[in-house]
């Protein structure tokens, strides 16, 4: 494990036994977090393997869609871990149906997961962090809540987020806790498999030329919940490689010279 930085504080991370939200919970405990990993499915493994290089991580069983299990998992964490300092609401579903394909259950569904989820959870966690002194939390957003995007549920769910986030961070400034937004671009994660054409398209207007890696967007989580953003709360971090900002003339100039 790498030096102890961040020693005897404790974060919680959902959708944690796999994808972005395992690789969140094995750099937190290598910067010396006490990791609480939260997932609907068995996210023990992952916790198994941060504790055999030297970490210290609990798994716990949650339907983020759930408020009763919030309550029960932030209690187990409190219990077990003595407080909690950083939340981390990185479960999430992508249900990639165009605006008329998209039914009123799968719409129902993205929104419960994406958008609830993240509202339950900052409730649920709010006062065990503000009596553990403050923290930071989290939420995991993607630039299809920055831009329009073919998905209405995603989206929808995705600018929902950032509303959320903002009137977090205003309302928990005054128990010492942060609130804060990630809006990864396209990343190399099991849910773009199968989707090899969309993802081809989509990098020839990504100006960095290529799709994001995990470690990239973690490295963002991990900034937000340290000291070095203090200062930081209500904000939101892209990390597209470029797509939001300078995708569209990119592609249009790439284009133009290609047909020169």
């Amino acid at each position: 494990m790498s030096d102890q930085v961040h020693p005897g504080r404790v974060v919680l991370v959902t959708g944690a036994a796999g994808g972005m939200g395992a690789g969140h919970a094995r750099a937190l405990a290598g910067a010396g977090w006490r990791v609480a990993l939260a997932d609907v499915v068995d996210a023990e493994p992952v916790a198994e393997e941060i504790r055999a290089a030297g970490g210290v991580a609990t798994s716990h069983r949650l339907d983020v869609v759930d408020r009763a299990q919030w309550d029960d998992v932030v209690a187990a964490v409190g219990e077990t871990h003595g407080g909690l300092h950083g939340l981390v609401n990185n479960a999430g579903i992508s249900r990639r149906l165009r605006f008329m394909d998209t039914t009123p259950e799968v719409w129902r569904q993205v929104m419960a997961i994406n958008v609830d989820g993240p509202f339950h959870g900052t409730q649920a966690c709010a006062p065990l962090m503000r009596d553990s002194g403050g923290g930071s939390i989290v939420n995991i957003s993607s630039i299809a809540g920055q831009i329009g995007y073919f998905s209405p549920s995603y989206s929808t769910s995705k600018w929902a987020l950032r509303g959320l986030t903002k009137s977090a961070a205003g309302e928990l400034a005054a128990w010492g806790i942060r609130v804060n937004s990630v809006h990864p671009g396209l990343v190399a994660t099991p849910l773009l498999s199968g989707s090899d054409g969309f993802v081809d398209s989509a990098v020839a207007s990504i100006p960095a030329g290529r799709t994001g890696r995990p470690d990239e967007v973690t490295a963002v989580v991990s900034f937000l919940l340290g000291d070095g953003s203090s200062y930081m709360t209500g904000a939101e971090l892209t990390v597209d490689g470029g797509l939001v900002s300078n995708g569209t003339y990119h592609r249009i100039l790439d284009e133009m010279e290609g047909s020169l």
